[in-house]
């Protein structure tokens, strides 16, 4: 496995990318607070918590050299929030090119889907983002993966320019 999440037979697929941002979603009741724990977890403590809330805000800023020294210190490449997403999610959606080459120069799972099932080089193609689909692809970021894939988003947005790097040639 390369890190893909497999739907169960008829589950229902996770919400397109043309859905409500990540913010907008409604809250669910059932997950635990954020720190709390999860079942056969042990609770997050409060300095940590707050360490993974500055990394993540650093990935969606786009800041390369503290996100850089932060791994490099030995924040794991691949953390990742309540809803999934990677460091090299939240800086690709967010459309830092730099962060995103920072976080690939460092081993980030470009393939890792977030709880809705999408992947980075999606929500780069979503937000209009090229240059951060370029360094995804340079990478080895895999433009089918996730549900939709990059491809199909590309398709679905017109981004005729996406699509052409997705797919050389296609």
């Amino acid at each position: 496995m390369t890190g893909r999440t497999r739907r169960a037979a008829g589950a229902a697929p996770p919400p397109r990318l043309d859905s409500p941002a990540m913010s907008e979603m409604p809250h669910d009741p059932s997950a635990p607070a954020p720190g709390a724990a999860a079942p056969g977890q042990q609770p997050v403590e409060e300095g940590v918590r707050e360490l993974a809330t500055r990394v993540f805000g650093m990935a969606r800023a786009g800041d390369a050299a503290s996100l850089a020294s932060y791994v490099d210190a030995g924040v794991p490449v691949n953390l990742t929030n309540e809803h999934g997403d990677t460091l090299v999610m939240l800086a690709a959606y967010h459309g830092h090119a730099e962060a995103v080459a920072v976080l690939v120069e460092r081993g980030a799972d470009l393939d890792r889907l977030n709880d809705r099932g999408q992947a980075p080089i999606a929500g780069a193609v979503f937000k209009g983002e090229g240059a951060v689909v370029r360094v995804l692809l340079e990478g080895g970021a895999d433009p089918h993966a996730g549900h939709p894939t990059a491809v199909d988003a590309a398709r679905v947005f017109g981004r005729d320019d996406l699509l052409a790097i997705l797919e050389p040639g296609g």
